[in-house]
């Protein structure tokens, strides 16, 4: 865990029932996909890219209490690892929401590419059934995914690939020629080896094509998270 950010943050958010997908890709076929002014990420010479659904509830802005319904609902994040200056941090090809005010509110203030989605979750006996499609995308984006913890929960060994994978804090995002970075703050992950299966349609780039291998599973029950304002990190 980094140091807690200067100033003041301006949202707060619980994310729970997460999992987290990844697939090992070639870095030469992820390298086209990285916006100018970043770095690519790799472990031991792989790209990586993940699909990560979650409940996302408790939305509030500083100084304001949750305010349902827009304070819960079903979240699912495109992702890869970039780095800016030497900072590590996270790239979103694209994020599915429940809540139309989130997507409108976070494409606003954040410029990230957030979809209008519908979707469903339930949890029995340790297993979440989780499924989320997009609106108004031809064809559209689709998930389902079917998982449970494999293993005891354990804070990430630093230099592992899971410790790679899920411990950063923050995210870039390139727009109007502008290249930004919003920070967010959390306790490290407390992460458990997943099983499971996932299927997706036209959730990844077109470019990468469908993963032929299966992904890595972990999953996580609860994490609470600050995020602060994005700020430009690079002369306009």
């Amino acid at each position: 865990m980094t140091p807690r950010p200067d100033g003041p943050w301006v949202n707060r958010q619980t994310w729970t029932e997460l999992l987290f997908a990844h697939w090992r890709l070639p870095p030469e076929q992820m390298g086209p996909l990285i916006p100018d002014g970043l770095e690519l990420d790799t472990f031991d010479g792989a790209a990586w890219i993940a699909i990560a659904p979650f409940v996302l509830s408790g939305l509030r802005a500083r100084l304001t209490p949750p305010v349902p319904p827009f304070s819960r609902f079903l979240e699912t994040n495109i992702r890869t690892y970039v780095s800016f200056d030497g900072r590590p941090g996270v790239l979103f090809f694209r994020l599915l929401a429940t809540s139309r005010t989130a997507v409108v509110s976070a494409r606003a203030l954040y410029h990230l590419p957030y979809v209008h989605a519908t979707g469903t979750m339930a949890s029995h006996g340790g297993t979440v059934t989780y499924a989320i499609q997009s609106r108004g995308e031809s064809p559209p984006a689709s998930m389902f995914a079917e998982y449970r913890p494999a293993g005891e929960a354990r804070v990430a060994e630093p230099g592992s690939l899971e410790h790679f994978l899920v411990e950063r804090y923050c995210l870039y995002t390139r727009t109007g020629g502008r290249l930004l970075r919003a920070d967010i703050h959390h306790p490290p992950w407390m992460l458990r080896p997943g099983e499971g299966r996932i299927e997706q349609t036209a959730m990844l780039p077109v470019e990468l094509g469908s993963p032929a291998s299966e992904p890595l599973l972990h999953v996580a029950g609860r994490q609470d998270v600050l995020v602060w304002r994005p700020v430009q990190v690079e002369p306009g």
